[in-house]
């Protein structure tokens, strides 16, 4: 496109010619400057979507929900969930081959934890698939990757016992997670 001749000053002849004005740069648009970790889940929820995942957010914290040991080992690589429907998906996992027994034998920890992430049975199943991980990215020391809920501590034999009974297993967790911090608070004593 071609821009018309700026308009000519009446009253100035030939001989005197006019200094250009100095044009100030205007951005042609899109606003201000963006950080790209601010576009990267707009931009990669179509890609994780694509490869079976609701959320990004189940592999940005991947870390969280099943802990920092477990993290190192396995990655979460799609769910897979039955046509027209949210829930009862099948979790794909990429396991090291060295670490696939160790966590085959904490399948329903990881299941447990991943449906209390998403808060329904979102998960219903796992599969293995052996190959390499990319060990989570801990080094940011602004951005420390948390550690899962300690689920391993021992609960209190007293405590221990009324709890079999409670048939919601979300209710349970909570209330054992209640009961393991009430056992630490009297072992401090």
């Amino acid at each position: 496109m071609e821009r018309d001749p700026p308009p000519k000053a009446k009253g100035i002849g030939k001989s005197a010619k006019a200094a250009p004005a100095a044009r100030t740069y205007e951005r042609p648009r899109g606003g201000e400057a963006r950080a790209i970790a601010d576009l990267m889940p707009a931009i990669g929820r179509t890609a994780f979507r694509r490869f079976g995942f609701v959320q990004s957010s189940v592999v940005s914290r991947w870390g969280e929900i099943v802990g920092p040991a477990h993290a190192r080992h396995c990655a979460p690589e799609s769910i897979r969930f039955p046509p027209g429907e949210r829930a009862e998906g099948i979790l794909q996992l990429v396991v090291t081959p060295a670490h696939a027994p160790l966590i085959q034998h904490v399948i329903p920890e990881i299941i447990d934890r991943v449906n209390q992430f998403f808060g329904y049975r979102a998960v219903a199943r796992v599969k293995l698939r052996q190959g390499a991980v990319q060990p989570p990215a801990s080094t940011d020391p602004q951005r420390p990757v948390r550690a899962a809920p300690p689920s391993l501590k021992p609960i209190p034999m007293e405590l221990g016992e009324s709890l079999r009974d409670i048939g919601d297993p979300e209710l349970r967790t909570v209330l054992e997670s209640l009961a393991r911090s009430l056992g630490d608070a009297t072992e401090a004593k």
